[in-house]
């Protein structure tokens, strides 16, 4: 299961349907708690909140609006709440990751995606997310990927070859 922490506007038509599909299933094991993928350590930010399920329903709100945007139709009706005001927190250094991740999965499957966002060092987080300082999250099976440095990482480094003779 992915559920990207990124803007969905980023992702080719793979990432968006799949991305929409194990949405549906997080919203279903939030929904109905024991049931199939109820402990997977993506759903932990979601189950934390407030109300999980309006949480997960506006995560989902914001794909199917991305799919509307692209011509696509996906069931709007499939999203069972939303209303969730506050936005979860999400670390640099996870968006960074996925970043590298989901760009890493552009260049082989659509290089014409790939191409356009290639340059984009840091990518808008999802409408669901607000960005705080941190490293990648505990949950994530980490695989290496170039450019998983967090932001402040990068430009700590991009500032010492600046000043270097």
């Amino acid at each position: 299961m992915r559920l990207w922490s990124m803007h969905p506007r980023y992702f080719d038509r793979q990432a968006l349907t799949a991305c929409w599909r194990e949405g549906l299933l997080a919203q279903a094991v939030i929904t109905e708690p024991g049931s199939g993928y109820s402990h997977h350590p993506q759903l932990r930010r979601f189950q934390l909140m407030d109300d999980p399920r309006a949480a997960i329903g506006d995560y989902l709100t914001a794909i199917v609006d991305e799919a509307d945007a692209r011509g696509y139709h996906f069931a709007r009706e499939k999203v069972r709440a939303t209303g969730f005001a506050v936005r979860l927190p999400l670390n640099d250094g996870q968006l960074a990751y996925e970043w590298a991740h989901l760009r890493s999965k552009l260049q082989l499957r659509s290089p014409d995606v790939w191409a356009r966002w290639q340059a984009l060092v840091f990518p808008d987080p999802h409408p669901s997310f607000v960005v705080i300082d941190g490293p990648i999250a505990d949950w994530e099976k980490v695989i290496l990927h170039p450019a998983t440095e967090r932001p402040s990482e990068q430009r700590r480094t991009s500032e010492s070859e600046d000043s270097s003779p």
